[in-house]
């Protein structure tokens, strides 16, 4: 999970920053920030690994302003001026977005800073057996392997093991997607989390997982199953 902040004088693009962040699973706004001095007191406590950053405010440049940074953090500048691009990019910006900008464009930004992420962090990366949730007031470790289904509840999530046992937790389905490696696992459906290897057939938008566990296929997610299902 990327952990990230924004800065803008203008409250309407951190309104709009943080609609777009909600739909990355990859990524947590931690705080937005009006006011530079605020964001530096922020830094100065928190870790970050991302962070977008107004170029033209009024107390100090955003690019004046990531110079004097001392944390080691990606940035991605968002600017009404595209002439301000070309030393964002001297600055080793992961990208910049141009306003207004659509969710498709910020989405190109945010899976490049992904991709760096990823790479920067290969040893932390690798593919994951086992994943940790709060469950009962304390932390619980699950093999990624004894996954059976993950089933969506309002607030909470219904953790299926293969052995027949259930877990809850209070947890998003965006957030349990963050923990779990997406060529194992897949959302088929606003209230299934299902993994690929234990997938038995396919038919009439229902999926058999083992024996006879049917999981249906929601509409939004029919396109995206299908095309990682022929992949495997």
């Amino acid at each position: 999970m990327i952990k990230a902040i924004a800065i803008d004088d203008e409250p309407l693009p951190l309104e709009i920053l943080e609609a777009y962040c909600s739909n990355v699973s990859f990524l947590k706004l931690e705080k937005t920030f009006t006011q530079t001095g605020e964001g530096k007191k922020y830094l100065q406590k928190h870790p970050i690994d991302l962070i977008f950053l107004d170029i033209h405010m009024p107390a100090i440049s955003g690019i004046d302003f990531y110079k004097d940074i001392e944390q080691d953090m990606m940035v991605i500048f968002t600017t009404a001026h595209s002439e301000y691009a070309i030393e964002g990019f001297n600055l080793s910006a992961v990208d910049y977005l141009l306003k207004p900008y659509s969710q498709e464009r910020f989405e190109v930004a945010v899976n490049k800073a992904n991709e760096y992420y990823n790479f920067l962090n290969q040893k932390e990366s690798r593919e994951q057996k086992h994943i940790f949730i709060r469950a009962e007031y304390s932390l619980v470790k699950i093999a990624t392997a004894d996954i059976f289904f993950i089933e969506g509840l309002a607030d909470y999530l219904k953790i299926h093991l293969q052995n027949g046992k259930t877990i809850l937790t209070r947890m998003t389905m965006k957030t349990m997607l963050s923990k779990l490696s997406p060529k194992e696992f897949i959302r088929v459906h606003r209230s299934y989390i299902i993994p690929f290897k234990l997938i038995t057939g396919v038919r009439n938008k229902i999926i058999t997982l083992g024996s006879n566990q049917e999981i249906p296929i929601g509409a939004s997610f029919e396109e995206g199953f299908f095309e990682a299902f022929k992949r495997e």
